[in-house]
């Protein structure tokens, strides 16, 4: 598990920045950068480099390894401290708080600002980083791709997805963005697959869902991944998070994704609420109606009970 940085970052001083951006710039070229790389890439002289490497290692920020060469690399706490650091030197945000959620693929954090927001940090590739290469298209034009790299593509793909999202779609409206991180409003709710809707909330709820995917086609983009974990629930609606594998609707498989979309939130629906979702949903019309900015309820789609 990937250990939280924030209470160390008053101890780092500008040097060991250096350090850990130097070995992010080795990184552009090879796994495990060369220890005799690393002052050209920090611009800091080899004895302050010896200095600031036992530092950052002490603090599990780097990892060494011997290979053919004495070779170091971030870890994902090193990346997170960079993010981090960049962040609070542009006063996006101001404190850090407890986790808002822990998974496989990101950690999100309430931290402070005028107001509290949410930092999420992308963990792409880190633990599973061959099946995400062969899953994820943004890194299949790259012959060699590190887990930051992945990491940053995820969160940058997410990030100008909510940028061209918000305010038309329900989704967090974004604040800030560097390297794998990005930080964005936090929203209050619970998330979808953990709600027990009243009977006459559940078609008015699967409505607002598909309405907001509608909503997002015609800004541009399919969400292609959607499920009962994206959805946020409140009283004033629905919010829908998650957007790193986002595609532009001129993708060539957008129309597919879009049915692969409806069916996952339909599917959801009438497996939890059988009685109350309409039978049988023409998923693909449904899909179609969506794209063409036609849709206005499931039970056009379906053939009820």
């Amino acid at each position: 598990m990937v250990q939280n940085v924030a209470g160390m970052l008053a101890e780092l001083e500008a040097e060991d920045f250096h350090l850990l951006s130097g070995v992010e710039q080795g990184m552009r070229f090879s796994e495990w950068v060369a220890r005799e790389k690393i002052p050209e890439f920090s611009r800091l002289t080899p004895e302050e480099v010896d200095y600031r490497l036992d530092r950052c290692l002490d603090r599990e920020l780097i990892e060494r390894k011997t290979i053919q060469y004495e070779g170091y690399r971030l870890k994902f706490e090193g990346y997170d401290a960079l993010a981090l650091h960049t962040f609070a030197e542009r006063e996006s945000i101001e404190g850090f708080g407890a986790p808002l959620g822990v998974g496989k693929e990101s950690d999100v954090y309430e931290v402070q600002s005028y107001k509290p927001l949410a930092l999420k940090y992308h963990r792409e590739g880190y633990t599973n980083f061959r099946e995400v290469m062969k899953e994820r298209d943004y890194t299949s034009d790259r012959e060699h791709v590190s887990w930051f790299y992945t990491a940053r593509k995820a969160a940058e793909r997410e990030y100008d997805a909510l940028e061209a999202l918000y305010p038309d779609v329900k989704v967090p409206r974004p604040i800030d963005h560097n390297r794998h991180a990005i930080v964005m409003e936090k929203i209050d709710g619970v998330e979808l697959s953990r709600t027990k809707l009243e009977d006459e909330q559940v078609v008015p709820i699967l409505d607002l869902i598909l309405a907001e995917m509608g909503d997002a086609y015609e800004k541009g983009y399919v969400h292609a991944d959607m499920s009962e974990y994206n959805v946020f629930v409140n009283t004033e609606g629905i919010t829908i998070f998650d957007w790193p594998q986002a595609t532009p609707t001129d993708h060539e498989n957008a129309d597919e994704f879009l049915e692969r979309d409806v069916d996952n939130v339909v599917g959801y629906f009438r497996r939890k609420y059988p009685r109350l979702v309409p039978d049988d949903v023409d998923t693909a019309a449904l899909a179609s109606a969506l794209a063409a900015g036609e849709f206005e309820t499931v039970r056009e789609y379906g053939s009820g009970e």
